[in-house]
């Protein structure tokens, strides 16, 4: 992949109040300066090498290896190995998370990202890694999608460092897992905020709907930190691993 690096700094102190999906930084590039947000992921997406060094480089992001691992962990525990999955991984972006998936041995690796940047970088710095790559809008069931996705036959689900900002909304989190098989898997992790008592965002409804309604089975869940904020301080995930016991219905009970 290409090493290249950029010249990046942080916003002036006062910004550090920003929401988490509102936050951005400097870029200067060419003797030109661009304010990006950090999920301006079409733009960080088209310069190779920008988003590992923001987000891995920069601010220590270690969700990829540790929900990989974590998933691992609870397979082994169960009596299957990760080698034996069929991964859909949802919000797949340049592959972070599908390099670790595949270097861990999986058996099949579908990836899926609604912005065509995320795979065009996907295949320009990790060729080879994903069996099948869709761009599409699992919000809008899509027949001629959802039956190229069944195709494959997925297992289990990945969704890592998408959820609860909007970049993937719970409806098409909740279609991305109601084509895993009953007695699937599920791995995603979310802010620690989402699981909050006084949360009521949709996507904070929905897991607890999952929890509460036991249309997922709990294998581990934990909290860790996700990566830092631009002013130093951790940013704390939860690492939620189980396996599906029901399809998920979008009109609550």
């Amino acid at each position: 992949m290409n090493k290249r690096r950029y010249s990046l700094k942080f916003p002036a102190p006062e910004s550090h109040q920003l929401r988490q999906d509102e936050v951005g930084f400097i870029l200067e590039e060419n003797g030109e300066t661009h304010n990006l947000r950090f999920h301006d992921y079409g733009e960080i997406y088209k310069r190779p090498g920008l988003y590992e060094q923001l987000f891995y480089d920069r601010l220590k992001c270690s969700s990829p290896t540790k929900i990989s691992e974590v998933l691992a962990k609870a397979l082994k525990q169960s009596g299957t190995e990760l080698s034996e999955m069929r991964i859909l991984d949802v919000g797949a972006g340049n592959g972070m998370v599908g390099e670790r998936l595949f270097n861990m041995g999986v058996s099949r690796l579908i990836g899926i990202d609604i912005d065509p940047n995320a795979m065009d970088a996907c295949q320009r710095d990790r060729p080879g890694i994903y069996d099948a790559y869709y761009v599409g809008d699992l919000c809008a069931q899509d027949p001629h999608l959802e039956n190229e996705l069944l195709a494959w036959h997925p297992d289990c689900l990945t969704c890592v460092a998408a959820l609860g900002f909007g970049d993937i909304p719970e409806s098409a989190f909740a279609n991305a897992y109601n084509l895993i098989k009953p007695g699937g898997w599920i791995a995603f992790n979310l802010r620690d905020s989402f699981l909050h008592e006084s949360s009521s965002s949709g996507f904070s409804q929905l897991v607890k709907r999952l929890l509460l309604e036991d249309t997922l089975e709990v294998h581990h869940l934990e909290r860790y930190r996700h990566r830092l904020s631009i002013d130093g301080t951790p940013l704390y995930y939860y690492v939620l691993v189980g396996r599906k016991k029901a399809q998920i219905s979008l009109t609550p009970s």
